[in-house]
């Protein structure tokens, strides 16, 4: 696509050079990723997951916004190595929030256990 076709283009807010890619088989490699995702367009940088908890994801980075926008698209739901992939777009506020939305619960967890209470007691905890 021209620069110039490019520039006429409004894309959604939501959309961004960096994507955040899940349910990729626990082996995989940066080169595999490379040469998956570098079909549409200049990748900038590859980060797979090595924790635990991050084992199976990915963030893709591109040079071009329009890149990471034909990635997605056409990449969303492809079968890699017998998985198939689930693409997004990073949203690094909602990403926040979401630590911030789990921290709160795992205070929650510990009071609970502090305080020995289920979910359930407050409503049935007064019969007698």
């Amino acid at each position: 696509m021209s620069a110039v076709i490019r520039a006429n283009i409004r894309l959604k807010p939501e959309v961004r050079r960096i994507l955040y890619v899940r349910n990729l088989p626990f082996n995989v490699k940066d080169e595999d990723l490379f040469e998956v995702f570098g079909k549409f367009g200049t990748l900038r940088q590859v980060r797979v997951g090595n924790k635990a908890e991050t084992k199976g994801t990915a963030f893709v980075v591109y040079d071009d916004i329009f890149d990471a926008k034909n990635a997605c698209d056409h990449l969303a739901g492809f079968n890699f190595n017998g998985r198939y992939l689930i693409v997004l777009y990073y949203d690094k506020e909602r990403s926040a929030k979401r630590k911030e939305d789990l921290k709160k619960q795992e205070e929650i967890e510990k009071l609970r256990m502090k305080y020995s209470t289920t979910r359930n007691e407050g409503a049935e905890g007064d019969k007698k």
